[in-house]
């Protein structure tokens, strides 16, 4: 199936939107989108009466930068990354990130899923804010956090490689800290966190329980 014809479906079937809206969103004639809709609509039915695998790839299609202000996906999660990334800050504050889980310091910086964001001035936390990394890699959180202001990151484990995109990115780091992620904020703010400056991941190459990096290089 190719990714114009899963788009079909994506909004009519799912969405409940008419050929014509689907049409609009995809800037395309209606007609088009119906050829396009009959020919997923076999492929589906080939695969569920059939059993055969789906494999969705290539046709004519765009993909979101982001920046689109109706892509047709509602919470298009680019558009909500772009959005963060251009939140200014005041030249007297410092944003903190914290790797984040459930409230908690996530210990392996290359596998969260989250960032607690925290505006901080005159030894005081002034607001937060909970951004999600989309799926992003390890080897672009660096960026992430460039992109977003980012001053600071409090986390538990990381590699040697993301030390040196902070670092690189002029992001001080402060590792090897664990427990509750906004008293560790607050603790920041008024200088008394208690950080390992050599912290690194200690779960290289094993295959340990959940939680952990599993055999790749976290960071």
């Amino acid at each position: 199936m190719t990714v114009d014809e899963y788009e079909t479906i994506r909004l009519i079937d799912k969405e409940a939107l008419s050929q014509e809206q689907c049409a609009a969103f995809m800037q395309i004639a209606r007609t088009t989108v119906q050829r396009i809709y009959e020919s997923a609509r076999k492929k589906l039915a080939d695969c569920l009466v059939d059993g055969r695998p789906l494999r969705i790839a290539g046709g004519d299609y765009w993909l979101c930068n982001g920046q689109t202000i109706h892509c047709g996906h509602n919470g298009c999660r680019k558009q909500m990354h772009q959005q963060q990334c251009q939140k200014e800050k005041g030249e007297r504050i410092m944003r903190v990130a914290v790797t984040y889980e459930n409230g908690q310091i996530f210990q392996h910086f290359g596998h969260t899923q989250q960032f607690k964001l925290y505006d901080v001035q005159d030894g005081k936390v002034m607001s937060s804010e909970i951004v999600d990394t989309n799926g992003t890699g390890h080897g672009a959180l660096a960026g992430i956090l460039r992109a977003m202001n980012v001053d600071a990151l409090i986390c538990g484990g990381i590699g040697g490689g993301a030390q040196a995109a902070l670092a690189a990115a002029g992001i001080r780091l402060y590792g090897g800290v664990s427990g509750d992620a906004d008293a560790a904020a607050d603790a920041l703010a008024a200088g008394t966190l208690a950080f390992n400056p050599n912290v690194m991941c200690s779960h290289h190459g094993e295959h340990h329980r959940e939680g952990g990096c599993g055999s790749h290089s976290c960071g």
